[in-house]
């Protein structure tokens, strides 16, 4: 793949749309269709995304017999959708951060520990550079309605049993579909 240029399509509030051009192996012109968040992407080394964008929380229970999810109504599909807790880093907080503010106005909930915190992955590699933080850890306290009346969301503790009917009832986020159904059929 040979970079030739990239050109900014769409200034959005919280994306940036982005046509990238290069040229292929076999010497074809192509055009790549992109979003970022990164509002000032020109070179492809800018594509690389040197910053984490956003958390996404798998929280347990205190014995972790039950996990958290979400079911909220997402516009792109326009259907309502199962997903971890999740949310944008703002400027100057960390990950651990982050999730903790995002798991209260979500779902009500306090975050009472960190057990893991994953490497940044890509959230939709197939036309974004944005980057996640996987935050795993212990939450408790009542299930409250998000903060937000920008949000629909329906948090609830779901069993490993309760989560197999899901996967065959529901539709999810495909991270968390992943996670779930490895989570659920393990003992």
């Amino acid at each position: 793949m040979k970079f030739k240029g990239i050109e900014k399509i769409h200034q959005g509030k919280f994306i940036t749309r982005y046509d990238i051009q290069y040229e292929s192996e076999k010497g074809r012109a192509k055009t790549y269709e992109m979003i970022s968040r990164n509002k000032n992407i020109s070179t492809q080394e800018d594509l690389h995304n040197n910053r984490v964008d956003a958390v996404v929380l798998i929280m347990h229970d205190a014995e972790k017999k039950r996990i958290l999810l979400s079911r909220e109504f997402r516009m792109a599909p326009a259907e309502w959708v199962i997903n971890f807790p999740a949310g944008l880093i703002d400027a100057g907080e960390s990950a651990e951060q982050a999730a903790a503010r995002e798991l209260r106005e979500e779902t009500g909930l306090t975050l009472d520990a960190i057990d893991e915190v994953w490497k940044e992955s890509y959230s939709a590699v197939g036309f974004s550079n944005e980057k996640n933080s996987v935050v795993i850890g212990k939450a408790s306290g009542t299930i409250l309605p998000s903060d937000s009346d920008m949000e629909e969301i329906e948090a609830r503790w779901y069993t490993k049993e309760e989560v197999q009917k899901l996967l065959q009832t529901e539709r999810f986020a495909a991270r968390t579909q992943a996670y779930c159904a490895l989570w659920s059929a393990h003992e």
